[in-house]
C-alpha cells in the first residue's frame, strides 16, 4: 500500500446518481478517474493490470452502516475482488488507513520473508495501522476456503516475482556501478506506480547503508 494522489474534482455522475432510489457509484467516469488515479493498482495488495476491478468503499455502506458515504467520491477506491472480499469482513468496519490522505509508508514496514510476508506497524497502539496491517497480510495469506487460497497464493507469487527481478537489477548495479540501464530499471521497479511497490521500496530503505544512490 503507497500513497495514492487522488484527482478532483470527482466524477460528474457521482452527484447525479445519488440523487436516485437505485444510483450507481461505478459509471463509466467514476471508472476512468479510479483506475487513472490508482495506476490500475489494487490499493492493497498492490497487483496491476487487474481483470476483477471493483470500486471498494473505504468505510461500507451497505447495511446501514455509512450509507452517506455510497456516492462520496473520498470514499471510492480501486481494488481487485479478492481484496474486496476479504476486507468485507466485519472487523474492518471501523476503517482501514486511508492511503490517498496519509502515506502508509511512514506508518508501516512492509516486508518479505521467504514464503509470507510481515507487515510491521510503526505503533501497536493505533488500531488503524493495525487493521491495516492485518488487511494487506490477509490479502497474501488468508487461505479459508479453495479458491482464496488460490488467489492469495497467485500475488504472493507474483510478489516473489517482483522482488526478484529487483534483486537481480541490485546485483547487476553492484557489480556494475555506472550502469545507466540498470539505474533506469531500479527507478522504474521503486515507483508508486509499480506493482508491489511498497515492499520494494521498505527493502531500499532498510538497505540504506548498501544502496544510498536509491534513497531518493
Amino acid at each position: 500500500m503507497v500513497k495514492i494522489e487522488r484527482s478532483f474534482p470527482a466524477p460528474k455522475s457521482l452527484a447525479e446518481e445519488a440523487q436516485k432510489t437505485n444510483g450507481r457509484y461505478d459509471r463509466e467516469d467514476v471508472i476512468d478517474q479510479l483506475k487513472n488515479d490508482f495506476h490500475n493498482k489494487c490499493y492493497i495488495c498492490e497487483m496491476k493490470e487487474l481483470q476483477d476491478p471493483n470500486v471498494e468503499h473505504l468505510f461500507p455502506h451497505k447495511n446501514g452502516k455509512y450509507p452517506e458515504r455510497k456516492f462520496d467520491w473520498e470514499n471510492l477506491f480501486w481494488s481487485c475482488g479478492h481484496c474486496n472480499g476479504i476486507k468485507n469482513n466485519g472487523k474492518y468496519d471501523g476503517g482501514v488507513m486511508d492511503c490517498c490522505k496519509y502515506d502508509p509508508e511512514q506508518y508501516l514496514s512492509f516486508q518479505i520473508k521467504g514464503s509470507d510476508v510481515d507487515i510491521v506497524v510503526s505503533n501497536p497502539d493505533d488500531d488503524i495501522q493495525k487493521r491495516t496491517a492485518m488487511l494487506v497480510t490477509e490479502t497474501f495469506s488468508l487461505k479459508n476456503s479453495g479458491m482464496r487460497t488460490y488467489t492469495s497464493d497467485v500475488r504472493l507469487k507474483l510478489l516473489q516475482t517482483e522482488m526478484n527481478l529487483l534483486y537481480k537489477q541490485l546485483e547487476k548495479m553492484r557489480n556494475s556501478q555506472d550502469s545507466k540501464v540498470t539505474m533506469r530499471t531500479l527507478r522504474s521497479l521503486l515507483r508508486r506506480e509499480s506493482a508491489f511497490a511498497a515492499f520494494k521500496r521498505c527493502y531500499i530503505r532498510e538497505h540504506a547503508a548498501e544502496y544510498p544512490e536509491l534513497q531518493q
